[in-house]
């Protein structure tokens, strides 16, 4: 099947393209059959030499049934030779079956902790023994009492 596709040039992190007609299973840079243009993506949106088209070539390759890439097809769209339009893949933001079950086993690890929780907190805790809470306070009641003046000093 021949495509309308662009091939890359140019230097490294200074792209440019041509756009030609090549056999679909050819490598992107590789043999092609005719350069019908050029596209210079470091040019203004408006200026007329970011992308150039031998129309009448591409009217006789579309006529002979090559198909345009979505890029191209976009720009065959501005000169009138295609009728373009984006595509709609509702899909896209959706994660993939792996990371559903991630997910889900995540969720359910989540679940599994959140009911373990409620199980020992039903359970009622063991008391400890009462005459060591007893002397807590009573250990710490002193230190109080020598904090409340020196507040009161200063």
């Amino acid at each position: 099947m021949l495509k309308i596709r662009l091939a890359r040039g140019g230097a490294k992190k200074r792209p440019y393209y041509n756009i030609v007609i090549a056999d679909s299973h050819s490598p992107r840079d590789g043999r092609f059959i005719e350069k019908v243009g050029a596209y210079n993506p470091m040019l203004k949106k408006d200026d007329p030499a970011r992308v150039t088209l031998k129309v009448e070539s591409i009217q006789a390759w579309l006529a002979k049934g090559a198909q345009p890439t979505d890029r191209v097809a976009r720009f065959l769209a501005n000169e009138g030779l295609v009728k373009w339009q984006a595509g709609n893949n509702p899909n896209k933001a959706e994660p993939g079956r792996k990371a559903k079950e991630r997910a889900e086993e995540r969720a359910q690890r989540e679940a599994d902790r959140a009911a373990a929780a409620a199980e020992a907190a039903a359970q009622p805790a063991p008391e400890p023994e009462a005459a060591p809470a007893e002397e807590a306070p009573a250990a710490e009641a002193p230190a109080a009492e020598e904090a409340a003046p020196e507040q009161t000093e200063g």
